[in-house]
């Protein structure tokens, strides 16, 4: 995560605006992925208040900004009574650079494949917009993001010296997709 720059809105494919929910990619998953909107800004506001720490959460009016950005692509992951436990956050830039923005999972439901469907699904995204790069920064201690990233392809290209508010150094994770 890091500071946001105005975006210039432009013309783009829009990618999943009524699309219904995703069924679980298998029968024994008990979660489903479905867009994100504005309409659920508080309660992922608060998920993501429980997902990271002071200096790496993002603002009430980040969020805002995020969740209706016109070149955002934004998911929830949910559990199957529709409590909220997860969401992802992308936005395609004016080179049509896809930058992950933030990915979030409740930690009592971590390990368990939410954040490894997110990642696909906004990558599905990402390609049916015309998006052939995708950028995220994570924080240089996070090992287990690491590793869901190096995984999915993604390489490191920089170490961002304190690039978080609290202090955090973060890395700049880069993946060319097909």
């Amino acid at each position: 995560m890091g500071v946001f720059r105005k975006i210039r809105s432009r013309w783009r494919p829009v990618a999943d605006e009524q699309e219904p929910p995703a069924p679980p990619l298998d029968p024994e998953w008990p979660y489903s992925i479905r867009p994100l909107t504005v309409a659920q800004l508080e309660e992922c506001w608060r998920l993501d208040q429980r997902c990271f720490a002071d200096g790496e959460a993002y603002s009430r009016e980040t969020f805002q900004y995020l969740l209706t950005a016109p070149d955002a692509l934004c998911y929830q992951a949910n559990a199957a009574d529709g409590t909220m436990v997860g969401f992802i956050i992308g936005i395609i830039e004016p080179d049509f650079t896809g930058h992950i923005t933030t990915v979030g999972v409740l930690p009592e439901h971590r390990r368990r494949g939410i954040a490894l469907r997110l990642m696909q699904r906004i990558e599905e995204a990402f390609r049916k917009c015309g998006v052939r790069t995708v950028r995220l920064e994570v924080r240089a201690t996070n090992h287990g993001a690491q590793k869901l990233y190096r995984n999915l392809g993604y390489t490191v290209t920089q170490r961002l010296p304190r690039y978080y508010s609290n202090g955090g150094d973060g890395l700049l994770m880069v993946k060319a997709l097909e």
